[in-house]
């Protein structure tokens, strides 16, 4: 059963820029697993976060550093929680992730869908 779905879009030049005229973000929003990555991949995984709140109703008090998004061997995005958001997925019957990344001419863009156990 579907819990909930999530979409979002970033532009990576702005995002880009953003992270440069604030280097605070870059520990705000990423994981330390995630802070090294290129500024296409931080786009797309910011995509991802922002699409995962979309997907569990946008409640407060979700802190960005409690979502990471990883990568299998095979490059297959994973979603990986804890903390508010574990706890937020929790009280809405959230069994499982499912993630869709991709980034092309300068927009990254996300898809999220929380899945809960069936019956």
């Amino acid at each position: 059963m579907i819990v909930g779905v999530g979409i979002d879009v970033v532009d990576i030049a702005r995002f880009e820029r953003s992270l440069e005229r604030t280097p605070g973000l870059l520990t705000r929003l990423f994981t330390e697993g995630e802070r090294g990555l290129p500024g296409r991949s931080l786009a797309a995984r910011f995509a991802a976060k922002e699409a995962l709140a979309k997907a569990l109703g946008a409640p407060r008090g979700l802190l960005w550093t409690d979502a990471e998004v990883r990568r299998e061997d095979s490059g297959r995005p994973t979603l990986h929680v804890a903390g508010t958001v574990a706890a937020a997925a929790a009280e809405r019957g959230v069994a499982r992730w499912h993630i869709s990344l991709s980034h092309d001419g300068g927009i990254a863009t996300a898809v999220v869908i929380a899945e809960g156990e069936c019956g």
